[in-house]
């Protein structure tokens, strides 16, 4: 494992170093401080690192690169997720980010940023599996059981778009790692495992058969980072998010942070 990690620090190096260039082209912020709070709650997307006790994440790893791009000093605070949003429309913070999903109610409060990713959750299952084929039949299957963190999107999905809507319903289990909920899985203990369309496929690709995905997308939401109303940040992030796609980078993030980091390992 060491090695591999070694193996794709250079590549995000090779990646990343180039880009400098572009950052002629957007804004300069020179050298202002920006606030950024997060929760750390959310793997991959940020969450302190077991081994180290290091803030780290494809957040940490984006909002770094647009604040070297833009020439802004990032100072990271954190706090719940139940506060952040109204911590902000408070301005408290400049910036939030927590894989916020962008909605049309919380508009009336923050200022979204243009999205960085779109998350899309699909069924992973045992690779033998045919006792259900997509989300309608595995709704009527009751002994069917699914694996989720509480309060992520898959735990959501689940419970509104596969059950009946209780959040208490016995047929979810409950892990506090995404990595706990596959190994659940694999193991025989849960039947389905929601998970967004990266990491399935890297999930099936390393499986040799024992996994497979079923089904459509479920619960399409879009993340944006959160701002102030009326925050004069919104443009420049908006510029440097734009210029984040155009050359790969969120791409390269993604198989960093969905297909090849491991928790705990």
């Amino acid at each position: 494992m060491p090695f591999r990690r070694t193996i794709l620090a250079g590549l995000a190096a090779l990646v990343l170093s180039p880009l400098a260039a572009l950052g002629a082209d957007l804004p300069d912020l020179g050298g202002k401080t920006v606030v950024v709070v997060t929760e750390n709650a959310y793997p991959p997307l940020q969450f302190v690192d077991p081994k180290s006790g290091n803030q780290i994440g494809w957040e940490y790893d984006a909002m770094n690169e647009i604040a070297k791009r833009l020439n802004f000093r990032v100072e990271y605070q954190n706090t719940s997720w139940d506060a952040m949003i109204q911590a902000v429309s408070d301005d408290q913070y400049n910036i939030g980010m927590t894989g916020i999903t962008i909605k049309d109610d919380r508009k009336q409060k923050v200022d979204f940023s243009d999205p960085y990713m779109r998350s899309q959750q699909f069924m992973l299952v045992r690779g033998d599996e045919s006792r259900f084929t997509d989300a309608k039949t595995f709704g009527e299957f009751k002994d069917g059981l699914v694996g989720a963190q509480p309060g992520t999107s898959p735990f959501y999905t689940a419970v509104y778009e596969i059950l009946d809507g209780n959040e208490q319903n016995p047929r979810i289990k409950l892990f506090e790692t995404f990595g706990a909920t596959v190994q659940a899985l694999k193991a025989g203990d849960v039947d389905v495992v929601l998970t967004d369309s990266v990491a399935a496929k890297g999930y099936v690709d390393a499986s040799n058969g024992k996994l497979k995905v079923i089904g459509g997308p479920l619960g399409t939401e879009d993340f944006g980072f959160i701002f102030p109303k009326g925050s004069d940040l919104v443009a420049p992030v908006n510029a440097a998010i734009a210029a984040l796609k155009a050359d790969g980078t969120l791409d390269a993030l993604n198989k960093k942070w969905f297909l090849d980091y491991k928790m705990g390992e």
